[in-house]
C-alpha cells in the first residue's frame, strides 16, 4: 500500500479543508468540544479537520485502526516525541527568520536541519519495533524506511554532520587593546586560567564576590560579535563558503509527506489526549460499528462530551444514557420536566453521530451509529429586532428550510419547537412537520412537551426524563424509554408559568 495520508486512506478520500464551522455546531456544543480538543494545538490548526466529516465507511475504518494504534502507549510516546523536536524545528526556523546577521541565521538554519534529521531519524528507528496494525502507520512506516534510506536523506545527513563538526573545530584568538580587536587563528598558545586558579585558590578565604564578566544569554548577536564572526569566516573561507551553500541548496529540505504527517497525526494526538481525562474518571469510549444503510442504531452509556468535560473540572457526577432504534423505528420523541436532561440527550444524539463521521472513538461502551449525510438542528433561538419576525414566524421559516434540504439519509434534531403559541396549535404544527419528517423516512431526536407526538406512528419512539418518585422536584437526568404520561409534561407547565401549588400560596400570600 503507498502512503498518502495518516487521515486519509485514498487521495480521492481528502476532503477540501474548511475554516468555517458547520451551522449545527453551537447548538449540539460540538464547538465547545473542538476548543478543548485543539486549545493546546493552534500551531497545528487542527480545526478544519473537526469541521470535515467523512462519508466513506472505509475511510473511517481507515481512521479507527491508526486510532486503536495509537492506544498503545509506545507507540503514543515516540510519536509525540517527535512531534517535539518537529516543534523545535520550527521554533529554529522562526527564530532565523527574526535574526539580522547572516551567519547566525545560516546557524540556526543548519541547527533546524540537525534536528529534523535526529527526528526522522529516531522515529524511523522506533517504528521497526512497534508492532503496527494499521493500514496506515504500516504505509507510513514502509515510506518512512524508504526515505531514510534513501540518498537524498543520506546526502543530508552526511553533509549536515560534516559541518557541524567543521565548525565546532574552528578556534580562534581575539587580541583586545583599547578600542582595536583582533582577530586571529588559534595556534596552540597556552591556556592560563587554570593555573592561575589553583594558585590563587589557597588565599581564598569563605564565601567572595565573584569579579567575573559573565556572556549574555541573548539569542540576537550585537554588531560587535557580529564583526568578529566576520572576521572569523575571513580566516576560514572554505568552512563558511560550504555553510552558504549548504543553506542556499537545502531550503527545501523538508519532505512534504513528513511535513503533513507531523500536522495530521496531531488529530488523532489532540483526541486521544482529551478524552483520556474523562477515561480517568471513569467513563468509557468505544469504536462504533458504522453502517450507511441500516439506520439500527444504539449506543450504551453515552454522554455529551462537552458536559461531561465541564462536569469533571467541577467535580460533579456525570449521568449516562442509552437509546436504540429498531426495524421501522426512526424518531425519539423526548419529553418530561424541564432541566430533567433531555437537551443534553439529543445533543449527545447528534454528537455521537458526527463524532463516528469523524473517526473517532465515541462515549458509551457499545455503539452502532448511521453514517448520515447531513446532520440538521432546531434550537429554541432569541427573537432579534434584526430580522422583523415573530417566534413562531422564525420557527416555521428555519424547519422549511431544513426539510427542504434534507434527504432520507439526513439527522434532524429538533429541541422546543413552537413553545410561544397555543398548545393546540404547537399540536398541529407539529404534526404536520412529523409527517414530512415520516415521508423523507429521517431518523431524528425531537425533544418536546407535545406528548402527542410519542404515538405518532410505529416509526416514533417515546423517551421520557425521569425523577425522584419520592420527589418529583428532584431530578434524575435518565432518560428512559417508555410512554408519555402527560404528568411530566403537566408539571413543566405549571412551572412555567408560576401555578404549582407551592409557587400559588406564594401569589396569593402576597
Amino acid at each position: 500500500m503507498n502512503f498518502h495520508s495518516i487521515l486519509f486512506k485514498r487521495t480521492e478520500d481528502k476532503i477540501e479543508e474548511s475554516s468555517n464551522e458547520p451551522d449545527f455546531f453551537a447548538d449540539l456544543n460540538l464547538d465547545q468540544i473542538i476548543d478543548a480538543i485543539t486549545i493546546g494545538k493552534r500551531e497545528y490548526n487542527l480545526k478544519p479537520f473537526f469541521y470535515s466529516p467523512l462519508n466513506d465507511i472505509d475511510a473511517i475504518k481507515y481512521r479507527h485502526e491508526v486510532m486503536q494504534d495509537l492506544e498503545n502507549k509506545a507507540l503514543f510516546e515516540c510519536i509525540k516525541s517527535f512531534a517535539q523536536k518537529m516543534h523545535i524545528m520550527r521554533e529554529h526556523l522562526l527564530q532565523a527568520e527574526k535574526l539580522h546577521y547572516k551567519y547566525q541565521k545560516e546557524s540556526w538554519f543548519l541547527d533546524a536541519v540537525e534536528i529534523y534529521c535526529d527526528a526522522v531519524n529516531c522515529l524511523a528507528s522506533d517504528l521497526t519495533v512497534i508492532d503496527l496494525k494499521s493500514q496506515g502507520f504500516l504505509a507510513f512506516r514502509e515510506y518512512l524506511t524508504n526515505y531514510v534510506n534513501s540518498e537524498r536523506f543520506k546526502s543530508l545527513l552526511s553533509e549536515t554532520k560534516r559541518l557541524k563538526s567543521d565548525l565546532s573545530s574552528i578556534k580562534y584568538c581575539l587580541l583586545i587593546k583599547g578600542n582595536s580587536v583582533t582577530v586571529r587563528k588559534y595556534e596552540s598558545e597556552i591556556d592560563y586560567s587554570a593555573d592561575v586558579e589553583k594558585t590563587f585558590e589557597k588565599f581564598k578565604q569563605g564565601a567572595v564576590k565573584d569579579y567575573r564578566v559573565t556572556f549574555s544569554d541573548w539569542v540576537e548577536m550585537n554588531h560587535v560579535e557580529a564583526k568578529i564572526l566576520e572576521l572569523v569566516a575571513k580566516l576560514y573561507p572554505d568552512i563558511f563558503s560550504h555553510l552558504d551553500n549548504y543553506c542556499i541548496k537545502n531550503s527545501n529540505y523538508l519532505d512534504e509527506t513528513i511535513r503533513v504527517f507531523d500536522r495530521e497525526i496531531q488529530f488523532y494526538i489532540a483526541y486521544l489526549e482529551h478524552i483520556a481525562i474523562l477515561k480517568r474518571v471513569g467513563l468509557k469510549f468505544c469504536y462504533p460499528q458504522i453502517s450507511d444503510k441500516s439506520k439500527e442504531v444504539y449506543n450504551r452509556e453515552g454522554f455529551d462530551l462537552a458536559l461531561a468535560y465541564k462536569l469533571i473540572n467541577e467535580n460533579s457526577s456525570i449521568v449516562c444514557n442509552d437509546f436504540y432504534l429498531k426495524n421501522k423505528e426512526r424518531v425519539i420523541v423526548v419529553s418530561g420536566p424541564n432541566q430533567g436532561g433531555k437537551t443534553t440527550f439529543a445533543r449527545t444524539f447528534g454528537q455521537l453521530h458526527y463524532l463516528a463521521k469523524l473517526g473517532c472513538p465515541v462515549p458509551g461502551i457499545e455503539s452502532q451509529l448511521f453514517i448520515c449525510d447531513r446532520i440538521f438542528t432546531h434550537f429554541e433561538k432569541e427573537e432579534t429586532i434584526k430580522d422583523l419576525r415573530g417566534k413562531l414566524e422564525d420557527d416555521l421559516i428555519r424547519m422549511y428550510k431544513i426539510l427542504s434540504q434534507a434527504t432520507s439519509n439526513s439527522i434532524v434534531i429538533i429541541n422546543e419547537i413552537f413553545t410561544s403559541t397555543t398548545l393546540k396549535d404547537a399540536i398541529f404544527l407539529s404534526k404536520k412537520i412529523m409527517e414530512r419528517i415520516m415521508q423523507l423516512d429521517l431518523m431524528s431526536v425531537w425533544v418536546t412537551f407535545v406528548d402527542e407526538l410519542a404515538s405518532f406512528s410505529d416509526k416514533t419512539v417515546s423517551m421520557v426524563s425521569t425523577v425522584t418518585p419520592e420527589n418529583p422536584a428532584l431530578r434524575t437526568y435518565k432518560i428512559v424509554r417508555r410512554p408519555a404520561d402527560g404528568i411530566s409534561y403537566a408539571i413543566s407547565i405549571a412551572e412555567k408559568y408560576r401555578l404549582t401549588y407551592v409557587r400559588l400560596k406564594e401569589r396569593l400570600k402576597s
